[in-house]
């Protein structure tokens, strides 16, 4: 039997990687039992309990970087963790007896990570953003391998250790490595006109207020200019009171437009990307990686609140690649994103071009590429 640890939190954008790795592990090694290790409360133990692993806790809290007495004091909690983590997962470890431990990052991943290498079990990390995180960075050392979703990451990582890593790219949803529908026929399943142009734009399940402005300045320039277009829109959980306030503002009754489709969360994101022809995202990798899988072009809006800005160098990625349009959030004016967008949408083959570009950036094999690698390791 080949037993695992698994370990990464804070966020979807860790947690999901975790739960992709391993099923890739699954079908290749049906035997394998898994250990899920997070923190008591945190996202990822829903996530992951709801995934139907077991589940061990440890209580860590990452470091804050800016200055300030509430943060001087928050930090010294977090030391106050460190002490003790160690102890409990040196004992999670003797009691699972892993094969290999991997983590996904996130701070909740690095003290099993780094106490599983030194009790000689074999580890591994997947860095998802191109810019690799202070938990990569920190167990680098440590690891005996580092699975890095693009190349970009490498160099960023200390040239010492840049030995270690493979570029694996990042495990997409099953829907998105399918084989796609038509665009005319994922178009008619969301019950839009085929022969319309199609803008669908999220700011995740949390949503984001410059991509929800984005998407109602949208809305007002197809009224207004009568064009062909479908939006498909999600303003996500946070954003309810204020989007539906700012559409009576703008006097938008979403019932008279039956080419407006308008959620809080999009629950068949698969059939939605495969209907667009243009996307506007935030930059997290998991969601350009599913651009990518659709080859889709796309306006990029990095959220600006994340560490190290990682999400303008994630997208960076594509833009430089000539598949997205890339814009921090502090640069953008009224009117921009929907400029942008008509201007796109009235030039077919510049789409096309961009679309094509994304296509190119996806690694299609992630399965593979990722199982190489932790087969290596167990041998």
């Amino acid at each position: 039997m080949l037993r695992v640890i698994l370990s990464g939190g804070g966020s979807a954008g860790h947690v999901n990687p975790a739960l992709a790795i391993s099923e890739i592990i699954k079908e290749n090694r049906p035997d394998a039992e898994f250990l899920y290790v997070g923190t008591p409360d945190g996202m990822e133990h829903r996530l992951v309990e709801n995934a139907g692993f077991k589940y061990a806790s440890v209580k860590v809290a990452g470091l804050q970087r800016h200055l300030s007495l509430k943060n001087v004091a928050r930090n010294i909690k977090a030391a106050s963790y460190l002490l003790t983590a160690g102890h409990k997962c040196k004992r999670i470890i003797r009691d699972f007896r892993p094969d290999i431990v991997i983590g996904t990052g996130g701070y909740v991943c690095a003290p099993i990570v780094r106490e599983a290498a030194k009790m000689g079990v074999k580890t591994l990390i997947h860095e998802q953003n191109a810019f690799p995180g202070l938990t990569t960075k920190i167990l680098a050392p440590h690891v005996d391998g580092i699975m890095l979703t693009v190349s970009k990451a490498a160099e960023r990582i200390d040239e010492e250790y840049r030995g270690k890593c493979v570029v694996t790219g990042l495990p997409v949803r099953k829907g998105f490595s399918e084989e796609k529908p038509p665009k005319e026929d994922a178009k008619r399943a969301l019950g839009l006109d085929e022969n319309t142009v199609c803008i669908l734009s999220t700011g995740g399940s949390l949503g984001a207020r410059a991509i929800n402005e984005a998407a109602l300045e949208l809305m007002e320039w197809s009224i207004s200019s009568g064009a062909k277009v479908s939006l498909i829109h999600s303003f996500g959980k946070n954003n309810r009171e204020e989007f539906e306030g700012r559409l009576r503002e703008k006097n938008i009754v979403l019932s008279e437009h039956p080419n407006f489709i308008v959620r809080e969360y999009i629950d068949n994101m698969p059939t939605c990307m495969a209907a667009a022809d243009l996307i506007i995202s935030r930059c997290g990798m998991g969601a350009l990686t599913e651009i990518e899988a659709e080859g889709k072009a796309s306006i990029l809006i990095p959220s600006p609140y994340l560490a190290e800005n990682h999400q303008y160098y994630n997208g960076l990625v594509l833009q430089s690649a000539g598949a997205a349009v890339l814009y921090e959030q502090k640069d953008i004016t009224p009117g921009l994103i929907a400029k942008t967008a008509s201007d796109l949408i009235r030039d077919p083959h510049a789409l096309g071009e961009m679309s094509a570009h994304a296509s190119e950036q996806f690694i299609k094999d992630t399965p593979e590429r990722i199982w190489k690698v932790i087969e290596e390791e167990l041998r």
